[in-house]
């Protein structure tokens, strides 16, 4: 029997956990080895359409106000009842809000296989929120890290090594190519970007957490423009934090050379009109921007933070600078653009390793795997059950016919 498969995010907004769960959705249904449904916390954003298309059926909303009033309450009896009546086997979380919800109401239901994830590491969550979801975490069978810094992290903050499992993100290599043929000119046109023969080197972050440093970013940038004149920069992503970002570079002096181009519903193209990527965070867990720049074949520059060095290779890939090391960036991009065939030489070796380590062909099967191991797990435990209740585990049988023997009477 395939599994029924209920995955739950917070939204569809253009975040990275988002699209990842979505993408893993999409594999997984068109696997045709699970069935699957959707969930999410807030019913809004860009990839609401895309999840539409994979004609799944109703996607529930369960809007919570707070994880301490009554709302939270009827919320969780709408997901257990939902569960029952769907027969879900598997719930997998995918995001902070997720977990605590999704694990209070699969632990309820006696669900057999129970899934969160982290993705952050410190510098998102407050001590009480950390609290919470160490609470969701022993709810679950298994808590998955997107990288190893993420797995030794929780190992630290006390959570079982024997619920962690990691796995790193996939990349759907399809989709990130481009159309044959298409133009340096017209993939620009597209984002309403000049045509002018410019270096544009790229960060592709959300603009509402002050997390991701675009400011380091910028004052970066200021510096990388005095040393080559036709460099140009472009920030992807939507956000509360886009005024005071134009209004700092307007006090650098930058303000014609940074294109602010809000959300980016086709980062492949924006990726293949750049030349360098750039990761600017103080604190990530595993960065999906990294292997989108990498994918495309662009050399990245990239703060030492999270999983970052598990995706780059030093010098072949990339350059790693400290977070907040605005002249150690600023000079990691000027080198970039100062030798384009070594950024050539980094850009395929970095669409090598992507290919290598990071598909999503891979974090498919993991996944699965995951499932059939939990799922296999419940059964054992249930056969076992009713063969204490018959009186015949752990009875040693005879080798020749089968049957239990009388030791240990």
């Amino acid at each position: 029997m395939k599994p029924n498969v209920l995955f739950i995010v917070d939204s569809f907004e253009q975040g990275g956990s988002e699209r990842q769960a979505l993408q893993l959705l999409r594999q997984l249904h068109e696997s045709g080895k699970c069935r699957v449904h959707l969930a999410c916390l807030q019913d809004r954003g860009s990839l609401r359409a895309e999840a539409e298309r994979f004609g799944i059926g109703e996607i529930n909303e369960y809007a919570l106000t707070s994880f301490y009033d009554l709302n939270f309450a009827k919320q969780l009896r709408r997901l257990i009842r939902f569960i029952k009546e769907k027969e879900i086997n598997v719930v997998h979380a995918h995001c902070f809000y997720t977990n605590i919800f999704g694990m209070a109401g699969a632990f309820l239901a006696g669900l057999p296989a129970r899934v969160t994830s982290k993705g952050e590491t410190d510098g998102f969550r407050t001590p009480m929120q950390k609290r919470a979801e160490r609470l969701s975490f022993r709810l679950a069978h298994r808590v998955i890290a997107n990288c190893l810094v993420v797995r030794n992290q929780l190992i630290g903050e006390g959570v079982s090594s024997s619920r962690i499992i990691q796995h790193y993100n996939g990349l759907d290599l399809e989709r990130q190519k481009v159309r044959p043929g298409l133009s340096r000119e017209e993939a620009l046109a597209m984002f309403g970007l000049s045509q002018e023969p410019r270096r544009l080197i790229t960060i592709v972050a959300n603009l509402r957490n002050p997390v991701k440093d675009h400011p380091t970013f910028l004052h970066a940038a200021a510096r990388v423009r005095a040393a080559v004149p036709d460099a140009a920069f472009v920030i992807a992503g939507e956000g509360e934090l886009m005024p005071s970002l134009r209004q700092l570079a307007a006090e650098l002096g930058i303000e014609r050379d940074v294109h602010f181009i809000g959300r980016c519903d086709d980062v492949p193209r924006l990726l293949f009109a750049s030349h360098v990527g750039v990761l600017s965070s103080k604190a990530e867990g595993f960065a999906n921007a990294i292997l989108e720049y990498m994918a495309a074949g662009l050399p990245v520059v990239a703060t030492d933070v999270g999983g970052v060095r598990e995706a780059i290779v030093e010098g072949e890939t990339g350059y790693i600078v400290a977070s907040g090391a605005v002249d150690q960036m600023a000079e990691r991009i000027i080198q970039v653009l100062s030798n384009d065939q070594k950024a050539r030489a980094m850009g395929a070796r970095g669409k090598a390793v992507v290919a290598e380590k990071f598909s999503s062909d891979r974090h498919l099967q993991n996944t699965l795997d995951l499932y059939d191991e939990l799922l296999a797990s419940r059964k054992t435990s249930v056969s076992n059950q009713r063969s204490v209740a018959n009186g015949t585990l752990a009875r040693p049988r005879d080798p020749q016919t089968g049957s239990p023997t009388g030791v240990g009477r």
